[in-house]
């Protein structure tokens, strides 16, 4: 069983602090939150929303708000969240609650081995009563996708999701359907020295905007998550606190915020240096840059900024590039991680001047 509580932590995912500032601003409730002429809202609705979101996951995934943060900058950064960790921490809670607490159309995939593509993405069916094919959805035709265990399915079957999360459509014999907006794949894995796994391959992991690991709870929080769940199920008790056409405001409004040149030349000397450490086989992408900045706009506007500054993209260097580098046999046999070496990269790489005000 999957247990839902969780210690109280101040690191975030891979031991690194995402932020150190109030992770969302206070809000003034007599302030009227109109939407703006382009779709999108104000700074402040933006926040009222994060914290509701914020606030119902955590009633499930108790103690992990850094957790949380990285989840919710995913949304708002049009992406897509990989949570790997052992089996029981909480991983398929936290994608869950998530996907409850807006409403908007939810599926769920158990990945198994013998899961085929069509599966997922959907079939053509013979209609004898009009003699014609048609085309019946898969579970990738909804707003926020759960997989859960992603890589105990083949390569082959985890392949239907490439177009789907890069492009945001299906291609069933040779037509071509559109995806719903909000659309977002949460998937769960377990590390690939498990049994019954496959490693994703590198073109999918790429796909993910960014990948979070949650972490045992202390003996503490375990003994309060067994005292208080477990004769009840915390995800029956939650009800949406947004909704889909409100997602997409705030996802219209993430994306009008200010990055200036040399944050976006910050950013792509982060990852082009990571294409340059002799540990590392395979760098990040061009689309991890776009990822970064994206994820970086998120993380600005939840901490109450319009404009982006490099503390941004520090806070969300590793969860965005760790899971995308491929390591030497050399950096394994050291005990080097990805995580270590983004964090490197993080130090070596100069900072822009003036970086406390981009505008």
């Amino acid at each position: 069983m999957t247990s839902e509580a969780q210690s109280t932590a101040t690191a975030a995912p891979d031991g690194d602090p995402v932020t150190t500032e109030t992770p969302y601003p206070p809000v003034d409730p007599d302030r009227d939150y109109g939407d703006g002429a382009d779709g999108t809202v104000d700074l402040d609705h933006l926040h009222e929303t994060a914290r509701r979101i914020a606030d119902n996951v955590e009633r499930v995934l108790v103690g992990k708000p850094e957790v949380v943060r990285v989840a919710l900058v995913t949304l708002l950064a049009e992406g897509h969240l990989l949570v790997e960790d052992v089996p029981g921490v909480g991983k398929t809670s936290l994608a869950k609650a998530l996907a409850r607490s807006v409403d908007c159309t939810v599926s769920r995939v158990q990945f198994t081995p013998d899961l085929l593509p069509s599966d997922v993405t959907g079939v053509s069916v013979y209609n004898r009563q009009h003699s014609d094919f048609e085309f019946r959805p898969g579970p990738v035709f909804a707003n926020i996708v759960v997989g859960d265990e992603i890589n105990r399915a083949s390569p082959k079957t985890q392949s239907a999701l490439l177009e789907c999360m890069e492009e945001e459509q299906v291609t069933v014999d040779s037509a071509t359907y559109r995806l719903d907006k909000p659309f977002m794949v949460i998937a769960t894995q377990n590390p690939v020295e498990m049994e019954g796994t496959y490693a994703l391959p590198e073109a999918q992991r790429d796909r993910f905007t960014a990948r979070l690991s949650i972490g045992y709870p202390d003996p503490r929080a375990e003994e309060s998550m067994v005292d208080e769940h477990a004769g009840r199920d915390p995800l029956d008790d939650l009800t949406p606190v947004s909704d889909a056409a409100t997602v997409r405001r705030l996802v219209e409004t993430v994306r009008t915020l200010h990055v200036a040149p040399e944050v976006r030349r910050y950013a792509v000397d982060l990852t082009a240096a990571t294409r340059q450490v002799p540990e590392v086989r395979l760098g990040a992408s061009p689309r991890a840059t776009l990822h970064l900045v994206r994820a970086a706009r998120a993380q600005a506007a939840l901490s109450g900024r319009e404009y982006v500054v490099p503390d941004d993209l520090h806070a969300v260097a590793v969860p965005v590039l760790a899971h995308r580098l491929v390591l030497t046999t050399e950096a394994h046999a050291a005990r080097r991680s990805a995580t270590d070496v983004v964090r490197a990269v993080l130090q070596r790489v100069a900072v822009p001047h003036g970086g406390s005000d981009q505008r």
